[in-house]
């Protein structure tokens, strides 16, 4: 049986010209990493509908109090106070954020989180799968679904430009609706314990010989997906026996109440450190559809996020002025309660941003108010800012200029002075 080490596979692949400027790949493409002057654009989707109410709550509103028990708001005084917020939306409101969230404290009182509250999507679903169809979308309703057939993230990235072969990763199972239409992609689940051979050794080297000799698009596809994982396996600290060498955050930064979290986010941390040239990269944090039970669920997944989070930032100290995370969800969930302690699907939720240039410590965008006359149909905080304005201003930081085609039809309304 042929065997082959991967140092023996990038050197075939060196002699044979697939690997480095290579004459069967179109000429822009030059398989070395090229880092990025502008900030790499992270975007965290907690999916399934993030209760932004449970979030961060108007503790003292005399109307959140009347709609919802004690368990599913953030309190201002008793045993599990939430954490003050200064510089909250409205005055004279009391803005919590929840007391499992110390991370998200900790940043926001360094000035380097911001948040975005009765923030959402102009179209009324409370689908799942529309409301993420759309975001991913970048679009207003409906219709943009098969309107926009990219990602607004891939617009993003194809209206910079950039030379590098490899332009954003999802640190997923697959590739997330906002790279939708990306050739430079690659989905990458776990990076920190090297990345594997396609099919195997024998398979891969195999694939290589095949696609070499293969002229055309296909041939072109075939060595580009065997191609992209090397640009960043090459990049991974092994031993002289080619071991991978595990991970090691810095700056004393601790993962261990991330949960289940840390791997994903170690492996953020890690392709930051590459230096890779990434515009973009996606992760996700699932489990917030939270009908039933939320009390406990809900502290069960903000504690990893918010600790996750702030261990992540601490452990790229030296990277925080070329990174900004921006976090969202396809909706909010409703005002008042149901019967089994949980909460359904609403309309306005929280976002946030995240970075060592953001204006943080404080909130930006109007907030609507929870009174009878100011809900939404009557049953949901109303959204007052549109998610697309924040996308809109984050993508005009990180890209340095303003690109109207990536949310075709949108004209933000002002600018919220996040960065």
């Amino acid at each position: 049986m042929l065997q082959m080490t991967r140092r023996d596979i990038l050197k075939a692949l060196s002699a044979a010209g697939i690997y480095g400027a290579a004459p069967f790949l179109p000429s822009r493409m030059v398989f070395a990493a090229t880092p990025q002057a502008q900030p790499t654009l992270v975007v965290l989707h907690l999916r399934g509908g993030c209760d932004g109410l449970n979030f961060i709550s108007p503790a003292n509103d005399p109307d959140f109090i009347a709609a919802r028990t004690s368990e599913l708001r953030v309190e201002s005084s008793g045993a599990t106070p939430g954490y003050a917020l200064d510089n909250g939306p409205a005055p004279g409101l009391d803005f919590r954020l929840h007391n499992a969230a110390g991370g998200f404290a900790e940043l926001y009182k360094q000035k380097h989180l911001a948040f975005i509250h009765a923030c959402g999507l102009p179209d009324k679903t409370r689908s799942h799968f529309v409301a993420t169809d759309i975001i991913e979308r970048g679009g207003s309703s409906e219709t943009d679904i098969t309107r926009l057939d990219n990602g607004w993230l891939t617009r993003m990235i194809k209206a910079k430009g950039g030379s590098s072969p490899l332009q954003a990763v999802a640190v997923n199972g697959g590739i997330s609706g906002d790279l939708d239409g990306l050739q430079y992609a690659l989905a990458v689940p776990d990076v920190n314990n090297g990345l594997p051979y396609v099919g195997g050794p024998v398979v891969s080297t195999a694939l290589w010989d095949m696609y070499a000799k293969y002229p055309g698009p296909v041939g072109d596809a075939g060595r580009l997906a065997l191609q992209l994982p090397v640009v960043i396996d090459q990049k991974i600290t092994r031993d002289v026996q080619g071991h991978v060498i595990p991970y090691q955050p810095e700056n004393n930064a601790n993962y261990d109440s991330a949960g289940g979290f840390a791997g994903t986010l170690k492996s953020l941390a890690h392709l930051i450190k590459m230096d890779l040239g990434l515009q973009a990269i996606t992760l996700d944090y699932g489990g917030w559809d939270t009908h039933e039970n939320q009390p406990g669920r809900f502290r069960g997944l903000m504690g990893p996020l918010s600790n996750g989070l702030a261990a992540f930032w601490n452990d790229i100290a030296a990277y925080q002025d070329r990174v900004v995370v921006m976090m969202i969800t396809e909706f909010g969930r409703r005002l008042r309660s149901n019967k089994s302690n949980g909460t359904d699907h609403g309309r306005a939720g929280v976002m946030a941003v995240l970075g060592g240039k953001v204006q943080g410590g404080k909130f930006y965008g109007a907030w609507p108010g929870l009174t009878s006359d100011k809900l939404e149909e009557g049953v949901d905080l109303a959204v007052t800012n549109d998610y697309r304005q924040v996308l809109a201003e984050t993508v005009s930081y990180v890209t340095g200029q303003q690109n109207a085609d990536i949310f075709p039809g949108y004209t933000p309304a002002g600018k919220l002075g996040i960065f």
